[in-house]
């Protein structure tokens, strides 16, 4: 199996990168070829702009989705950004490896994902979700929290944990087409002792063992929605994004107050 993984942290002494380093060991006993992008090493620029492209078109106004989709099938892109849509074409799992920053992705992550998963390649003209650019690999998030496991819960004071995620595992890796594997955390991190770090490790270690054959989240097909992009009357809601689905209006707008 061939992985890649985009890692995310600024500090390679850092509990994130001991992750990194265990998941380098368990893949590589597993007989698995093994690509990382370390981003804040690398200095990866998460700025899009028009020096992303080595031939623009003529317009003076930048519009940035159109130039991308017409640079990929020129072969004009900005050699970074080449160099990582080809990790990704070649990988059959990606790993997004961060720590969890106000409840999402380290800034540096999500200007990869701007400028990388470019239209044409990852998604576009209709290939989404089940028939976006990326099907057939799969994908996982692995992140570190100062949360406690309770806190990220539907009672708990940061609410669950798979709305914090929801814009990542359906908004960018579902929506390309990736099978989405449940993510993995590490929570409270900063206040666990090194016996439960340690515990946390194997833990990392055992799972990406079995990886190859783990089953995938379920998200929504599109055969799932009408004409309109609503979700039909027949179609029992399973997502997280999709929870207040046939919720009577009047008792939405009390939730939101």
């Amino acid at each position: 199996m061939n992985v890649f993984i985009v890692y995310a942290h600024p500090e390679p002494r850092s509990f994130n990168g001991a992750l990194l380093e265990r998941s380098r060991a368990a893949f590589a006993r597993l007989g698995d070829e093994v690509r990382v992008s370390d981003l804040y090493a690398m200095g990866f620029n998460p700025v899009p702009s028009g020096a992303d492209f080595t031939d623009r078109s003529p317009a003076d106004r930048l519009d940035y989705y159109a130039e991308q989709k017409r640079a990929y099938e020129a072969g004009t892109l900005a050699d970074d950004i080449k160099a990582e849509i080809e990790k990704v074409a070649w990988c059959d799992l990606m790993i997004l490896q961060f720590p969890l920053y106000w409840f999402s992705a380290p800034a540096i992550l999500k200007g990869w994902i701007d400028r990388v998963f470019v239209p044409g390649f990852a998604f576009g003209g209709g290939a989404w979700y089940e028939r976006g650019g990326l099907v057939g690999k799969r994908a996982m998030i692995a992140t570190t929290m100062a949360a406690f496991p309770q806190m990220m819960a539907p009672d708990g004071i940061n609410g669950l944990l798979e709305v914090n995620l929801w814009p990542i595992q359906n908004g960018v890796l579902a929506f390309c087409g990736f099978d989405v594997l449940a993510p993995f955390i590490a929570n409270a991190v900063p206040y666990v002792d090194d016996a439960r770090r340690a515990r946390i490790l194997d833990a990392y270690d055992n799972r990406l063992t079995g990886i190859a054959v783990e089953r995938p989240l379920s998200f929504h097909r599109r055969d799932d929605f009408d004409a309109r992009w609503k979700i039909k009357p027949d179609v029992e809601p399973r997502t997280v994004g999709h929870y207040f689905a046939g919720v009577p209006v009047d008792i939405l707008g009390r939730l939101q107050g």
